[in-house]
């Protein structure tokens, strides 16, 4: 029996428990916020969605190392979770900025949302000030935080998508892992090794297998992302950069039956339809499948419970998706000026190295390149990754050892979903057509969708 057979017995139950994730309009013009200037007294509140490094994570010990230096003594910051889908936080954030509260004075906006906050005038514009957009952010990060121009945010966490494979189920059908997947594999060789897998005797492979790759197909944001990457990796872009629509019905077909080869074949997990991250983490982990499209946070979830002789990780073949979240100053916050210095010191690059280290991907390249740039948080605030039966692989430095190698050039290489302030809408209407079509085995044929889809995202993308 061979070693993915013996090795998986418990690792489905365990990783419930580590696979939650946060995952992922109105007018006014941009630039609509004054700058930040105000600086009333009180407590600095940091409104976000679940920070995935768990109870007491990351986020929270930097803020209460914040705390501890003597401006944050005086401007105390507070960290609130918002309950709920990503869609849910939206709405929340929405309505609390919109009322002119100033229950928030930091938001943590997932990357898609900036340019909806800031063409609205929720949040402040922040070009003035120095250190929040700087050459040591990525790039392409660095530009999920501007807006028509200008800069209204500040990258704090990252995301990007991976391809995730049991090492242990290649070795036991007789497949050398050493060969691919790696930095030049395409989709063509994925699907190639894929089918290899799923040919071999049933014996090798670990039971209860049933496919060879899952993602995250359910209808919410993790189709969106999975359906930009298949356009994306057949140069279909759907949105200039400020958000017009520029696609055509020959390059949605072209899209859309790209998805159909990744989603809608025989080798895809039949519950990858249904799945959101905690339940496509959870049936690779237990083996029923062998290839895994996923996020950063996933690598240090699955070395929970799995080790290097059974995991390993690679680029997604094809274009991968930028994903994270990026912190802006509510147009309302009586402390902008010190939120401003919140902001400031949570993104510096030892905090980012402080979330690399504890699984998020870092926005600054001197986390993943510089020696001298280490995690020192406050010994109140605890280790800055939670003690567990194993730790994910490391480097030298202390660094996730595949962060520098895979992270950060697949970071700098990823690319943007759609950047509209009808993002919203714009997703919804994907979500909806896109599962209908793919969870339907008669429906093969793109072009009625095609059609339908280049009328629609046309209308929405001019906010109608």
């Amino acid at each position: 029996m061979g070693r993915a057979r013996r090795r998986i017995a418990a690792t489905a139950a365990s990783l419930c428990l580590l696979a939650l994730a946060p995952a992922a309009c109105t007018g006014g013009g941009p630039g609509h916020a004054p700058q930040p200037t105000t600086s009333g007294g009180g407590e600095i509140v940091v409104a976000s969605g679940l920070d995935v490094t768990g109870t007491d994570g990351v986020r929270q010990q930097l803020i209460q190392q914040w705390n501890s230096t003597p401006t944050g003594k005086q401007h105390p910051a507070r960290l609130v979770e918002l309950p709920g889908s990503a869609d849910q936080q939206r709405s929340q954030l929405l309505g609390a900025l919109q009322s002119g509260s100033s229950a928030y004075d930091v938001v943590n906006l997932d990357v898609t949302w900036v340019p909806e906050f800031a063409q609205a005038g929720l949040i402040s514009p922040l070009d003035r000030r120095p250190g929040l957009d700087d050459a040591d952010v990525i790039p392409s990060v660095a530009a999920t935080a501007r807006w028509k121009g200008h800069t209204y945010a500040a990258p704090f966490n990252s995301d990007v998508g991976l391809l995730y494979y049991r090492v242990d189920t290649l070795e036991d059908v007789g497949i050398d892992p050493s060969s691919y997947p790696g930095k030049a594999t395409t989709w063509t060789q994925l699907q190639s090794l894929i089918r290899a897998v799923g040919e071999a005797p049933a014996s090798d492979r670990p039971p209860g297998y049933q496919a060879g790759w899952t993602s995250q197909l359910d209808a919410y944001e993790g189709l969106t992302v999975n359906a930009v990457e298949a356009f994306e990796s057949k140069d279909v872009r759907l949105t200039d950069a400020d958000g017009r629509y520029t696609a055509t019905t020959a390059g949605l077909r072209t899209g859309l039956t790209e998805l159909k080869t990744r989603a809608g074949n025989d080798y895809t997990l039949p519950a990858a339809l249904s799945s959101r991250e905690a339940q496509s983490l959870s049936d690779f982990a237990a083996g029923r499948t062998d290839f895994l499209r996923h996020w950063p946070y996933a690598y240090g979830a699955l070395f929970q419970t799995l080790d290097a002789s059974q995991l390993a990780v690679a680029p997604l073949p094809g274009k991968a998706v930028l994903g994270g979240q990026d912190l802006a100053v509510s147009a309302g916050s009586p402390r902008a000026r010190y939120a401003l210095d919140l902001i400031a010191y949570l993104t510096r690059a030892e905090s980012e190295r402080c979330l690399l280290d504890a699984g998020f991907a870092a926005t600054r390249k001197s986390a993943y390149t510089d020696p001298a740039v280490r995690c020192r948080l406050a010994p109140a605030a605890g280790p800055s990754v939670p003690t567990e039966t194993h730790d994910m692989p490391r480097d030298p430095d202390g660094r996730p050892s595949y962060a520098a190698p895979i992270l950060l050039p697949a970071l700098t290489n990823a690319v943007q979903r759609p950047r509209t302030p009808y993002y919203g809408a714009f997703t919804q209407l994907l979500q909806s057509r896109l599962h209908d079509w793919l969870s339907n085995p008669d429906l093969t044929d793109p072009d009625q969708l095609a059609d339908s889809l280049d009328t629609a995202l046309a209308k929405i993308l001019k906010g109608k």
